[in-house]
């Protein structure tokens, strides 16, 4: 890993340190991830309650930039001024690249009608079926490790030749021997393991982001070295955008 992805999981372990014993597979679960993304892969997420709310948030620190402001490579920049001039000023000035990720909770006409003609505790199945494939990975959320159609996701997950990482409670369940990677967060109460949750997977979307879009040597990486921090900071985006179609 960059020294900047490393930096976040020291950081987390820091300020957490009842995670310590984590190190090892906060870092398996970056390069995994790593590996799917420069591949071309995605992420599917899937949780219940709580869980359910924590998959919508890691698409929203993914899907867009985190810390980093992510600028669009020469050659889509190049397309968008020769595609759409008048436009490509804007687009350039605010689109961002993107982690591909989608959570399996939002899609709320499948999940109801599914779940009306079928099997409700494998909604969150189907959606892996219809949308994943080899190289992808689940993110399974479950505080006990025990959801039904969480463990469902993660079988079919496994079928399809996706790998699996699980965040869970202290033991991982029974997801655990469903799971390639098995973050599970030393506590035993709900909301203790949810309070917990959410740090490790900030940590690992900036590491991700770092690994990515950060410094030299990546295939993704930012043109302007990634290392541009996007708060604090007023500029004029349409001008940033004309000035790279001149």
């Amino acid at each position: 890993m960059k020294d900047g992805a490393k930096r976040e999981i020291n950081t987390l372990l820091e300020r957490y340190p009842v995670l310590s014993g984590m190190r090892a597979r906060l870092s398996e679960c970056v390069e995994l991830l790593t590996v799917c993304f420069r591949a071309g892969g995605k992420m599917l997420v899937c949780g219940n309650g709580g869980s359910a709310a924590d998959s919508l948030h890691i698409v929203g620190e993914l899907m867009k930039g985190f810390v980093l402001d992510r600028p669009l490579p020469e050659k889509l920049r190049d397309a968008l001024c020769a595609s759409c001039p008048d436009e490509a000023a804007y687009y350039i000035a605010n689109l961002q690249r993107a982690l591909p990720v989608i959570s399996l909770t939002s899609e709320i006409s499948l999940i109801t009608a599914y779940s009306n003609d079928k099997a409700a505790d494998l909604v969150f199945a189907q959606q892996v079926l219809g949308y994943g494939r080899a190289g992808d990975v689940l993110l399974a959320i479950s505080t006990s490790g025990n959801s039904a159609n969480i463990l469902h996701a993660a079988r079919i997950a496994r079928v399809v030749g996706m790998d699996v990482i699980s965040m869970t409670g202290r033991g991982g369940g029974m997801l655990a021997k469903l799971s390639d990677v098995l973050l599970d967060i030393p506590a035993d109460v709900t909301h203790h393991v949810q309070e917990l949750h959410l740090p490790v997977y900030h940590a690992l979307c900036l590491a991700l982001e770092q690994e990515l879009f950060g410094g030299q040597g990546s295939s993704v990486e930012s043109e302007e070295n990634g290392s541009n921090h996007s708060g604090g900071r007023i500029r004029d985006k349409a001008g940033a955008g004309r000035e790279r179609c001149a």
